[in-house]
């Protein structure tokens, strides 16, 4: 596990059956849908889950993801950890949770700030793209893309269930 430079972010799914952690999807008229807030290691490994409804903002999810995040100090991370974020994210309050209660240095593109990153040294540049091939990868399971569990619980289970799959196959094990 990289825990060097991590990414969260947040994905929305249809849920056509309702159920527990449904909500109206703002970008699918209303309909109801799923929001799943992902925090992924730096080579895209899936470490923290928190799910809402569709119409839940991505900052209401953070902590809760974080915490969902597995046990780091078990793992000797370094403590000069990177979290990166997008625009969603950029508040003072999202900031201090991070920096201050998490413990992570924050990557936050402020709302309308132009590109810089290309300035940067290239093992300095924030990753928010690892989560979203991540988010894309979970998007190829069919119960993971379109909810048909009520549950809210079988729906996570799903969600590990596909976890443990990329960890293996990331580990050659299904070669």
């Amino acid at each position: 596990m990289d825990w060097q430079w991590q990414s969260v972010d947040g994905a929305m799914t249809k849920g056509p059956l309702g159920g527990e952690k449904t909500g109206e999807n703002p970008t699918s008229r209303g309909k109801l849908g799923t929001k799943r807030s992902l925090q992924t290691d730096a080579s895209g490994i899936p470490v923290g889950l928190a799910v809402g409804g569709a119409n839940v903002h991505d900052t209401r999810l953070l902590q809760e993801t974080i915490e969902d995040c597995v046990d780091r100090a078990a793992t000797k991370a370094s403590a000069w950890e990177n979290l990166c974020l997008d625009k969603a994210y950029d508040s003072n309050a999202v900031r201090k949770l991070i920096e201050s209660v998490c413990g992570y240095t924050s990557h936050i593109r402020s709302r309308g700030e132009v590109e810089r990153e290309l300035d940067r040294a290239p093992g300095e540049r924030p990753r928010r793209w690892v989560v979203e091939r991540t988010h894309g990868w979970l998007n190829h399971f069919r119960a993971i893309l379109i909810r048909w569990d009520k549950k809210i619980h079988n729906h996570i289970a799903g969600l590990y269930l596909a976890f443990a799959y990329f960890i293996y196959s990331r580990l050659g094990v299904f070669e």
